[in-house]
């Protein structure tokens, strides 16, 4: 099992849970493939929304990836993003902050937010649970 970072604006993230799924850095199918059935995928939204301005900075959603399927869907007729099918948890949202000194994957802790431009990256699990507990994960 591996856990995942997929980083993605609040209002994008709401509408995947909304409908079980996940896109990740803008669309492209390579993150997702790297992906496997019941890995673990927190969603850090750096934004509230997409098109603003606003500072969100916290995890935002928690799930696990559902199946084995990497799909297109087509959104309008000049953007087809790959998916992924993930089963959400009920959380809640959680800022980063207070956690940026206890999380190993966050190496440069003056400069955090470097890490978050890679847009999908993979974290230990001891990082994954602490988060996790944080977020106050309910089935």
């Amino acid at each position: 099992m591996r856990y995942w970072i997929v980083v993605v604006s609040k209002d994008h993230i709401a509408r995947g849970v909304a409908g079980g799924f996940i896109q990740a850095n803008h669309g492209k199918q390579g993150p997702l493939k790297r992906m496997s059935v019941n890995d673990w995928v927190i969603c850090y939204s750096p934004k509230k929304s997409y098109e603003g301005n606003e500072v969100c900075q916290a995890f935002t959603a928690i799930g696990q990836v559902a199946d084995d399927q990497v799909y297109q869907y087509k959104m309008t007729d000049s953007f087809t993003p790959y998916r992924r099918n993930i089963k959400y948890y009920k959380c809640n949202e959680t800022p980063i902050v207070p956690l940026i000194e206890q999380l190993d994957f966050i190496k440069n802790k003056k400069s955090w937010g470097y890490q978050f431009r890679f847009g999908f990256f993979e974290i230990p699990e001891h990082d994954f649970e602490l988060i996790r507990k944080e977020m106050e994960l309910v089935d």
